[in-house]
């Protein structure tokens, strides 16, 4: 049971996420208040993009941030319990690993090689999750102690998640930083790593664009750079015994992200084969329109039915092909427009669309 001082806490962070917070306010809150919620020895809470969950921004409390690679290696390289890709899509976002191995800790690779030999013990991880998409991830740890997270510590978390992830859908609309530097460099950047991923070569766009990326960086490398290169690096390893296949055509080697100063990137792997072993290459580019405006339609929370007819409306569908490609009415199709309009705060296609790009040129 909640003592009344962890239940103001609690209330205080829940509060914190509809307070208009950007990204990093809404991090330095979340570490702020929740010492006093649930006592933990370290914390790591992480934004992702909700089409492929992959980090696209990292706060992580000592010793985590040291080991980052170990847990991304762990993550999208092992088989192991409570994968975030699992908890955002299995009926129990947030559970503990005590919970989920019976007790015992040791059948674990992750408390094995990284969490016991850091003095760490029980974990409790949370996928945030708002409307049907997982916005962030959540991951406390306590000392390595016979007793682990109790169930009124997992039914506390329960309740805060969905309010972190409606904070953190709220940021992807409420930043927008407009850039007045220099002259943006347009074309793409290109890394190259080897199979460990250690870097191989990288030009000069990469590196003006690494610039830009926030930290913190895992090898060398910005965290998010890291992990789409891991999650390409072992891909039949990477999704774990418990999560499902992945669908036709899902984008599981790009990543969206904003940069410190406000544009909108898309960072994307692929492997590459030759004479010197397999490589594999990331090539950093401006987020395309549609790609964007995509994300933004999830942040704005649109129902699948929404999401659909809004998708044709961007790729210059009229409502006659719109009504034959989705089998619906005409009338149909108008209704979810007028929800949309009213989403976005516009009257027309036209607006909707330049609404959209707006963001883009932020």
């Amino acid at each position: 049971m909640a003592t009344a001082i962890q239940q103001r806490h609690a209330d205080r962070l829940i509060d914190s996420c509809y307070a208009g917070l950007d990204l990093s306010g809404l991090a330095a809150e979340v570490l702020r208040r929740l010492p006093g919620i649930l006592p933990v020895e370290a914390a790591f809470f992480a934004a992702v993009d909700p089409a492929t969950l992959l980090f696209t921004s990292v706060v992580a409390q000592e010793p985590l941030a040291d080991a980052g690679p170990l847990f991304l290696d762990n993550e999208f390289a092992r088989e192991d319990v409570n994968k975030f890709t699992a908890l955002a899509r299995g009926p129990d976002t947030v559970t503990s690993l005590d919970r989920a191995t019976g007790g015992r800790r040791s059948d674990s690779a992750r408390y094995r090689e990284i969490m016991a030999g850091l003095g760490l013990g029980d974990e409790l991880r949370a996928a945030l999750i708002a409307g049907q998409d997982c916005w962030g991830v959540l991951c406390l740890h306590r000392a390595d102690a016979e007793a682990g997270f109790s169930e009124p510590e997992l039914a506390t978390l329960r309740r805060i998640a969905p309010h972190l992830a409606e904070g953190l859908r709220g940021s992807v609309l409420r930043e927008r930083v407009t850039y007045d530097g220099p002259a943006t460099p347009g074309a793409p950047g290109v890394i190259l790593l080897d199979g460990e991923l250690r870097l191989v070569s990288i030009n000069p766009e990469a590196e003006r664009w690494l610039a830009r990326l926030p930290a913190p960086r895992a090898r060398g490398l910005p965290l998010p750079v890291y992990s789409v290169a891991a999650r390409l690096a072992s891909p039949h390893r990477a999704r774990g015994p418990e999560a499902p296949e992945r669908e036709p055509g899902e984008r599981h080697g790009s990543v969206r992200l904003r940069t410190d100063d406000g544009l909108w990137l898309t960072l994307h792997s692929t492997r590459l084969r030759g004479p010197a072993g397999d490589q594999i290459c990331v090539v950093i580019e401006r987020t395309p329109p549609t790609d964007l405006g995509s994300l933004l339609l999830a942040a704005h929370g649109l129902t699948p039915a929404q999401n659909r007819v809004t998708a044709l409306v961007l790729q210059g569908c009229s409502t006659r092909e719109i009504v034959t490609r989705l089998h619906i009415s005409a009338y149909t199709v108008q209704e979810h427009l007028t929800a949309v309009f009213t989403r976005f705060g516009v009257r027309s296609r036209r607006e909707l669309i330049a609404a959209l790009l707006s963001a883009q040129r932020r």
